[in-house]
């Protein structure tokens, strides 16, 4: 059985922890040019979430990533292999379904990049709607106890919702 989905209040750590893991990464892989952004509901100040911070680091091209993998172990990150994401490479730090940080690896400017993006800047930019997230999340959390991928599902609508609405919003702003 999966560990129980808890939804913590903001943590302004999470901010503090991103910037440091951000060194970190950038000093593993030997490179400042690397564009590394907190993504998910942790870089969003004042919504609950998981208390699992979302990393994104974006590529050239993919196939950079197995470069990666050796060094991001010596921090503490294990590379998990996802057939049914081709778009994405996958590190996470911590036990197995009970991970403290994400690490996602996108082509850089891909649509997974853009929509990452834009999904956390419309949560800070348009706080009632960050507040109806962070009611959904509380809500699937006790509906989904223990079904990490049930909760993940049911948020999906929600997430691509915001989305096409950010999409709109900023591209005609």
């Amino acid at each position: 059985m999966d560990k129980q989905i808890v939804i913590e209040e903001y943590n302004p750590y999470w901010s503090t922890e991103f910037v440091i893991e951000k060194v970190k990464i950038k000093q593993a892989l030997n490179n400042d040019l690397l564009p590394i952004e907190h993504i998910g509901s942790t870089s969003v100040k004042g919504l609950g979430a998981k208390p699992i911070l979302d990393i994104m680091i974006g590529v050239k091209n993919l196939t950079e990533v197995d470069k990666f993998i050796k060094p991001l172990k010596q921090i503490e990150y294990e590379y998990v292999f996802h057939k049914e994401f081709p778009g994405r490479r996958f590190f996470r730090k911590g036990q197995w379904r009970a991970g403290t940080h994400h690490l996602h690896i996108y082509e850089y400017k891909s649509e997974f990049w853009i929509n990452n993006i834009l999904f956390r800047n419309y949560l800070i930019d348009y706080p009632d709607i960050k507040l109806q997230y962070n009611e959904l999340k509380k809500d699937l959390s006790v509906r989904y106890k223990s079904d990490r991928v049930g909760y993940t599902n049911a948020k999906a609508p929600f997430i691509t919702n915001v989305i096409s609405l950010a999409k709109e919003t900023y591209n005609n702003g």
